[in-house]
């Protein structure tokens, strides 16, 4: 039979109390068979109740031709911190660490094709897949990437190119025109 030991560090003087929750239902704590850590919520690095968002187009947008256009995402399906703003379209995370960013975009044109960018700090961050039109149809492009930022002054945005020859009309709903994203880890 396996034994549980505890030991103290012969140089601390603190005490580590051990408590158990408020409950009538018996509970067993697996530990691994392996050496290290334990992560807590208090573990450098480990991402607790992070910003997490996902915003997206509740109306069309006109994106004129051959010019990079941002996507205007007026509409929320949820912001965890409310670090996504509406007005200016972009997600400032109030936590420094790397982040998951996704994005998509779809546009009604018949000819030419167009391309999707994740824009950080007002420049080009990553390109997406660019996508031409097949029989007339509307395209839909999207992004991702993992992306450091500061958590003060960092921020994301969604940007769309289109070539048709003329402006295009972008498709309203979470499905078409949208922006999301989570913390993955922190950046202690």
């Amino acid at each position: 039979m396996s034994k549980v030991a505890l030991s103290g560090n012969a140089s601390g003087s603190g005490t580590f109390t051990i408590a158990s929750p408020n409950s009538n239902t018996d509970r067993t704590i697996n530990l691994p068979d392996s050496n290290g850590t334990i992560l807590t919520t208090a573990t450098a690095g480990v991402p607790v109740n992070g910003p997490a968002f996902s915003a997206y187009q509740s109306s069309t947008q006109t994106i004129a031709n051959a010019t990079f256009t941002k996507v205007a995402l007026q509409s929320e399906e949820f912001d965890t911190a409310g670090c996504f703003d509406t007005s200016t379209f972009r997600f400032t995370p109030t936590v420094a660490g790397y982040y998951q960013i996704n994005g998509g975009s779809g546009v009604n044109i018949t000819s030419g094709g167009g391309v999707v960018e994740i824009y950080k700090n007002s420049g080009r961050y990553k390109r997406g897949n660019a996508a031409t039109t097949v029989s007339g149809i509307t395209v839909h492009i999207t992004v991702s990437a993992l992306v450091y930022l500061n958590g003060s002054t960092d921020y994301v945005e969604l940007y769309i190119y289109q070539n048709s020859a003329g402006s295009a009309s972008s498709h309203a709903g979470s499905e078409w025109n949208y922006l999301n994203g989570a913390l993955v880890r922190s950046a202690t």
